[in-house]
Parts: structure tokens; C-alpha cells; sequence
């Protein structure tokens, strides 16, 4: 009979090998948000994240919840994105692939996406002006195809104005 392995094996070595390296310990509560934030593959707010381990366990705060994401980051685990609502969201880092966002602007679906041909673009630009890029993230905001099916005249801000932003969330 063969033992299953167990479940996230190298992400649960990496946030241990992490927090031990920044002189933490090691806690059942620390565990079980990196459980449910490694089980939800989703772009969570702290607060969406609190509400999900809450659900499990009522005694971890929400201080935890949010420092622990910060410590899920620091490990290279999650990444911070930003949608223009003003929040900031988690998404997973580790062992996935690059990718960008569009985000409808009235309903908050958020579509990740990948194009060669825009990372070639960014390479040659980069190039061109000799400059050495370390990370990027590309967001894309209008309607998905639902919203302009519902709206027969869409109004277009002017190029420089700051799209209104409703991110649809995860926790319901």
C-alpha cells in the first residue's frame, strides 16, 4: 500500500523554513491559514482570508491572519496584487506561472491571462532603453463580455482617469 503524500509538502518546508529563519515559531494557527490560503485559488483580502479561517477556527484574530500573509510573502508563497479598489490582494506565487489581469470594472470578475507576445514586447522596450526589469504586472481594466451585453452604452473615461473598481470577493 502506498502512503499518500502529503498535501502542499514543499510550501508547508518553505513558510517553516521561513518563519524559523525569522527567529518565529512554528503555531497550529500559522498552520491552518497557510492551509486554507494554499487550498483557495482565489486573489484573497486579509479580510477574506480571516473570514475563511474564522470559519475553522473563532480564536485566530485577524492581526494573525494579516501577518502571517505578510510572512506567505516575504517566503515567496504569495504576491501582492492591486486591482485599483484600493485593497490589496493575495494571490499564490510559488510553483505558478506568470501571468496578468483584466478586471471588469463593473461586475469585479478578474481574468488572469498569459501572452507571449506582450512579455516580448516588454523585453524589447526594456532593451531598447536599456533598462533591467525585475518584476512586472500588467492590468487590463474595461467590461467583460457579460457587462457589455447587459450595458448598450458604455461611456469611456477619458484616458487618464481612474477607472471605478468593484472586485467581486471570494467569501460569500
Amino acid at each position: 500500500m502506498t502512503r499518500k503524500q502529503p498535501e502542499f509538502l514543499q510550501e508547508k518546508e518553505i513558510f517553516r523554513d521561513h518563519i524559523q529563519k525569522s527567529g518565529l515559531r512554528r503555531t497550529a494557527q500559522r498552520d491552518l491559514i497557510l492551509e486554507i490560503f494554499l487550498r483557495t485559488e482565489e486573489h484573497l483580502t486579509s479580510e477574506d482570508l480571516y473570514t475563511l479561517v474564522h470559519r475553522q477556527d473563532p480564536t485566530v484574530g485577524q492581526t494573525t491572519v494579516y501577518r502571517t500573509l505578510k510572512l506567505l510573502t516575504e517566503a515567496g508563497l504569495a504576491r501582492e496584487v492591486r486591482f485599483g479598489d484600493n485593497k490589496t490582494y493575495y494571490e499564490h506565487h510559488y510553483n505558478h506561472e506568470h501571468h496578468d489581469h483584466m478586471i471588469c470594472t463593473e461586475c469585479g470578475k478578474v481574468f488572469e491571462f498569459f501572452s507571449q507576445e506582450i512579455e516580448n514586447l516588454q523585453d524589447q522596450m526594456a532593451d531598447k532603453f536599456g533598462f533591467k526589469p525585475t518584476h512586472h504586472s500588467l492590468r487590463l481594466w474595461g467590461l467583460c463580455s457579460e457587462c457589455q451585453r447587459k450595458q448598450l452604452d458604455t461611456t469611456v473615461a477619458a484616458s487618464g482617469a481612474q477607472p471605478r473598481v468593484r472586485v467581486r470577493s471570494v467569501v460569500g
